[in-house]
């Protein structure tokens, strides 16, 4: 009954237990459990007697079920807030676990431990405790202690921004639970769904599963969870503009919540906070706001959310200097916690957290006309993950401790940078020379969004945008790259910063009306490939200081061809077929290659892969959404390992490298996730990541008849003394003009150019 969440049937049943000095085990094991009960019924005191009781008994012999009894006095010391208290409280559980031998108790433990570093803010730390409980409790066969750590495990995804893989743990629990008939454990999943489809804009089905939880926790007469249920109605109210229904709610859950002489919850302080804003109770708002940013002991999440909103209220009251140091000390709350992550797979998603917060703070330093200084704000939030595993593989210094001088990072590329930002209100555009900087207005994200989707959609449906006169390609050109075009210098290469769904958007498609600027090619509509060579940045700050030289070799690593015996992955005649071309471009003496059985990812470490000028891939590729580093190259088996045929992103990342070019001619190369800041995450990042200054990877599934004709034009256009850029951009007008099915953009576009130099 207590795992199910049926507290007051519980106490009612133990009610009419006696026992007696012989059975003083099954005393300890009833007080413990009243307590657990009697704790989530909020009856503080009364958890405390009986808790009193238990370690009495405990202290005069070494029961078993004295482990729940700390267990329970943990709980408790969580309850009230004191998580220090629990979690020291939780390892002495853990010791005692293991000491008597009782892999429950051990299992259940290391769940809580998690629950713990997650209201600390100890993400990676919640991560590992969670994904032990649950590979602990899976072997052991408990599935009630699975189910609660698949839970925990999406609300430490979920805290850190990661929502698609918060919402796969959450179904997952939730089932679970449904399984188990474990109603209360069910409804707590429905609800942390309901803040992942709240969060993405899914807000109907967020109502969905609130009320769902709150009819639930109402079944169950939980005080807890009728606390929390109202809660999200609560908030989600604000978000939906039901303001009346939002107050409602308030009024309903704030008598219970302070009945115990508790205070309020920091959730129902941020929603009281954007109730009173919405109502312009100012006053109000500023004191809701401030009780959740002065207590350090909130959740990160919490308290970025009470920043950003003290800076919006700052700002609408016209104090934007007061709006201005929030912003910066919200930031820095921020920087803070991602300074604790350690792992790539925790840093990744956690720029997502702070994205209101650069675009409220953008649009006010652009609204009082300090475009550079917005220029540099947006400019931190990019790379982080990227740059920060470069410094550490290169012993040195933060690109971000150098001055940042934009004309001059544009003087010293030789190129125009086309800098942009998506923002929910308005969106900016930076276009960038070496004698100017000049800024313009573009439209909301989630209209540019749709554009790119819908264009992106009409090109894998083998349309010529040409032919059709596809307006989305007309509109994106026009909207994102027009108002730059005078400063766009014909013959000088463009460096495109791309923002959210511009990193899955290949501009060379950009389709450029009659008579466009600097067109040599044709006065009718064209691509914008015909007059520009564009490759992708990650950030302004990485190239702020091009690295020197380095004496690389000059030879090419080259890998494909595999032997593959998985349907998934079957081989294809023109991989052999693209391997002899590339190799007709080198001397003997400047390959190395490794085809057939040979070119294992056991092949690719042990050549010393850091002494190459280029490295090639031909081969399949897979690109994983719900983790991009166990997205993969698809090579020969190294032994009997399943997973040994796959070289995998989080590999990659460790064996530091310095090619000129990195070439991965397979599907999804550059990646299928989108993180806030890094861009598309896969495959190429992860070879940025390990030091290459430039790398070729496919937005999009690759043509196996195309491609060895693409790539065999890149390394003719390289071997005749032109850039790895200006190569890359021959090939595909080679196919461009071929004329055929292949001058459809799907041919020649998925492939993109990234340089971090």
């Amino acid at each position: 009954m207590l795992y199910r969440g049926m507290y007051e049937d519980a106490l009612r049943v133990l009610a009419t237990y006696r026992g007696s000095k012989a059975t003083d085990a099954n005393t300890v094991e009833k007080l413990a459990i009243e307590a657990v009960a009697l704790t989530r019924q909020q009856q503080l005191p009364a958890a405390e007697q009986r808790l009193a009781e238990a370690e009495a008994l405990c202290n005069a012999k070494d029961y078993s079920s004295c482990g729940d009894v700390l267990a329970a006095r943990a709980l408790l010391s969580a309850k009230l807030g004191q998580f220090n208290d629990a979690r020291e409280g939780f390892f002495h559980v853990l010791s005692f676990a293991r000491s008597h031998h009782d892999p429950w108790l051990e299992t259940s433990t290391t769940l809580n431990l998690g629950y713990i570093a997650m209201q600390v803010n100890h993400f990676d730390e919640a991560i590992d405790w969670s994904t032990s409980a649950y590979r602990e409790a899976t072997n052991s066969g408990f599935e009630n202690s699975a189910q609660g750590a698949a839970g925990n495990l999406g609300w430490a995804y979920f805290q850190l921004g990661d929502v698609e893989r918060a919402l796969d743990q959450f179904q997952l629990a939730e089932q679970s639970a449904s399984r188990l008939g474990s109603l209360r454990q069910e409804l707590k999943w429905l609800s942390t769904a309901g803040y992942v489809y709240q969060d993405t804009g899914d807000l109907l089905r967020a109502l969905d599963c609130y009320r769902k939880a709150f009819e639930f926790a109402k079944q169950l007469d939980s005080k807890d969870d009728i606390e929390i249920a109202l809660e999200d109605l609560a908030w989600l109210s604000v978000a939906n503009g039901d303001l009346r229904d939002a107050g409602a709610y308030i009024d309903q859950v704030a008598p219970m919540e302070s009945a115990g002489g508790e205070r309020l919850s920091p959730n129902l302080m941020l929603t009281k906070g954007m109730l009173a804003t919405a109502v312009h109770q100012d006053a109000e708002a500023e004191t809701d706001y401030r009780s959740v940013w002065n207590n350090h002991a909130n959740l990160t999440t919490l308290r970025l959310y009470a920043g950003s909103g003290l800076g919006t209220l700052y700002k609408s009251h016209g104090h934007p200097a007061a709006a201005e140091q929030m912003y910066k000390s919200t930031l820095a709350v921020y920087e803070s916690a991602r300074a604790t992550l350690r792992k790539e797979e925790t840093q990744l998603p956690f720029g997502a957290n702070a994205t209101q917060v650069y675009d409220d703070y953008i649009d006010l330093l652009v609204g009082q006309k300090r475009t550079g200084e917005a220029l540099a704000i947006a400019d931190r939030s990019r790379a982080r993950s990227l740059e920060q595993g470069l410094d550490t593989k290169a012993g040195r210094k933060s690109f971000r401790d150098r001055a940042m001088d934009p004309r001059r990072i544009a003087q010293t590329a030789d190129a125009t940078l086309l800098f942009y930002w998506l923002g929910d209100k308005q969106s900016y555009l930076w276009a960038i020379t070496p004698a100017r900087i000049a800024m313009f207005p573009l439209p909301p994200q989630q209209q540019i969004s749709a554009r790119v989707e819908s264009y992106r959609n009409a090109i894998l449906r083998l349309q010529d945008p040409r032919v059709t006169g596809n307006r989305d390609g007309q509109w994106l050109y026009s909207a994102l790259v027009a108002p730059a075009n005078v400063l766009i210098r014909p013959g000088k290469r463009v460096i495109v910063f791309a923002d959210g769904a511009l990193s899955e958007l290949n501009f060379d498609t950009l389709l450029v009306p009659p008579a466009g600027e600097h067109s040599d090619s044709s006065a009718a509509t064209h691509y914008l490939l015909e007059d520009l060579t564009l490759v992708s940045a990650p950030s302004l700050s990485m190239l702020s200081t091009p690295e020197r030289p380095r004496d690389r070799g000059a030879g090419m690593l080259l890998l494909g061809n595999p032997v593959l015996s998985s349907q998934d992955f079957p081989s294809l005649p023109l991989f052999g077929f693209e391997m002899s071309r590339i190799e007709s471009h080198f001397g003997k003496d400047q390959l190395s290659v490794f085809a057939g059985r040979q070119a294992t990812p056991a092949a690719y470490f042990a050549n010393h892969p850091a002494q190459y000028t280029f490295i090639h891939f031909v081969s399949h590729a897979i690109a994983s959404r719900t983790d991009p580093l166990d997205s993969a190259i698809i090579l020969s088996s190294s032994g009997a390992d399943d997973g040994s045929f796959k070289l995998y992103a989080r590999d990659i990342i460790k064996a530091r490298i310095d090619a000129r070019l990195v070439t991965i001619s397979a599907c999804y190369g550059s990646g299928t996730r989108l993180y806030a800041g890094e861009g598309l995450v896969g495959l190429s990042w992860a070879f940025l990541r390990a030091g290459a200054q430039r790398v070729i990877g496919a937005l999009w599934e690759v043509s196996d008849a195309s491609t060895p004709r693409l790539m065999d034009s890149l390394y003719l256009h390289l071997a005749n003394g032109k850039s790895p850029e200006t190569s890359l951009r021959a090939a595909k007008l080679d196919l461009l003009h071929a004329g055929g099915r292949f001058s459809l953009p799907f041919y020649w576009a998925a492939f993109q150019m990234y340089d971090r130099e």
